[in-house]
């Protein structure tokens, strides 16, 4: 997300970040150039004038001319203008009300809303330690339903049955008594989506919300769609009282202009993102590390409460416990690491949130996280005594690991080499002040050194 708009910023903002004076006219280049990344974006041009004219304001001001690095204070306004215009801080969900709390997901036919539902019951019950009920009132499309009981069975929530034969406000008071009786701490309902905004259709869900009054109603809409994302919310935010948006697709949207446009045109907070098709990609909305992000500057905090979530703990200790004995790293090892990266949104997910990536240039490019698999496919390929020992594998073992993974002996060449690699790194790690020799060993397996850039070629 964000790749484009992310490379033409940090681009535009290089030719001022070190300068020692600026002026009104050095500002006006940067700033049109910013204007001109942004309307690139599908930015809402609303936005844009309101963005630029507020950045430039406080930059031809004393803020930055009586600065001593006026350069880094011209990066640290535009930073904050763009967590304005994005809502500054994450807003959370309002659960504070008499059990149930009643979430209503609605929004364009096609946006994700049945996924977003299954999703944040997920999110609700593992993060939030809630119990959750979903219940499907869209009774013009009959595999919602069915639909929304599948994932509910993946997340282990619980699955209020309904019908195409019952009315939406029927199947949603329904649900509502069943959530009661089971004290449940939340109920989500996923409505019908819209082909349009049509009359029609928005009357129904206005009188849903009116019977039911949710706690929360929150528009779901495709970041894909760009700042008609944007627009489409402020018609539903006309007819509803919306509480926020959910922003799905996130991670097809390499331009971002809805994540931008939303929260200005509409007056209403970006919630969630969805940022990839599995149950557990949905985060919640932080603007000030998505302005981060966007600027090159990594987003640390999301990284490590996505690895606090998603490392089997158990695993790590028992590896960590491993190496302090002096016992080796091998090829099962290295597997582990491979799928808790996996687990993690893959490689390109990761470098997205660590900082100074943006200045490597395309590095994402050289990133193929089919790699993994490839390198699974040769240590599966292995045998037992082959992955504990790769000093081993001699040339005939190679060529049967190679053509029982279908790929070529320098393929497997690779995987020891960087296999060898990590070994080190994570020597170094169990050693005394290994943290910061690791980290300094990382360098060691971006592009031009092992993992990425010497990863295998794509296919």
């Amino acid at each position: 997300m964000f790749d484009n708009l992310s490379n033409r910023l940090t681009s535009s903002l290089d030719h001022i970040r070190g300068r020692a004076k600026l002026t009104e006219d050095n500002v006006k280049d940067v700033l049109r150039e910013v204007r001109m990344a942004l309307l690139e974006a599908d930015v809402a041009l609303p936005v844009v004038k309101d963005f630029i004219a507020a950045v430039k304001e406080r930059a031809i001001g004393t803020e930055v001319t009586k600065s001593l690095s006026p350069g880094q204070v011209f990066l640290k306004i535009v930073k904050q203008e763009l967590e304005n215009v994005m809502g500054q801080a994450n807003d959370g969900l309002n659960l504070r009300v008499a059990s149930p709390a009643v979430i209503l997901l609605a929004g364009l036919q096609g946006a994700g809303k049945t996924t977003s539902a299954a999703k944040l019951a997920k999110y609700l019950k593992e993060r939030e330690k809630k119990s959750v009920s979903v219940v499907s009132a869209d009774v013009y499309r009959p595999a919602a339903i069915k639909q929304l009981q599948t994932l509910a069975g993946e997340v282990g929530v619980d699955f209020i049955e309904s019908d195409i034969s019952q009315k939406p406000i029927d199947i949603v008071n329904g649900a509502i008594d069943y959530a009661k009786k089971g004290h449940k701490d939340v109920l989500i309902v996923d409505t019908a989506g819209r082909l349009a905004v049509d009359d029609e259709m928005m009357a129904e869900i206005k009188a849903l919300h009116a019977a039911v009054n949710p706690i929360e109603t929150l528009f779901v809409v495709d970041a894909m769609t760009g700042q008609d994302a944007a627009n489409t919310a402020k018609a539903f935010g006309d007819v509803l009282p919306l509480t926020g948006v959910v922003l799905t697709k996130t991670d097809g949207d390499a331009r971002g202009g809805a994540a931008l446009s939303v929260r200005h045109i509409t007056g209403k907070p970006i919630k969630f993102l969805g940022v990839g098709e599995k149950t557990d990609a949905l985060e919640p909305f932080h603007p000030d590390r998505l302005a981060s992000r966007i600027l090159g500057m990594g987003d640390m905090l999301s990284l490590i409460e996505e690895a606090e979530q998603k490392i089997d703990k158990e695993k790590a200790e028992k590896l960590a416990g491993k190496l302090k004995k002096g016992k080796g790293f091998d090829l099962e090892d290295f597997k582990e690491q491979l799928q808790q990266m996996k687990n993690m949104g893959g490689m390109s997910s990761m470098l997205d949130k660590l900082p100074g990536m943006g200045q490597l240039g395309n590095i994402q490019d050289k990133v193929d996280d089919k790699m993994f698999v490839q390198m699974e496919s040769l240590i599966n390929s292995m045998t037992l005594k082959e992955r504990r020992n790769p000093d081993v594998i001699n040339g005939s073992r190679k060529k049967r690991i190679s053509a029982g993974a279908g790929l070529q002996i320098q393929d497997l060449n690779r995987l020891l080499k960087q296999h060898k690699q990590m070994q080190k790194m994570m020597k170094k790690f169990s050693s005394k002040g290994g943290m910061q020799k690791m980290m300094r060993g990382l360098g060691g397996m971006m592009p031009g050194g092992g993992l990425p850039g010497g990863g295998f070629p794509k296919r």
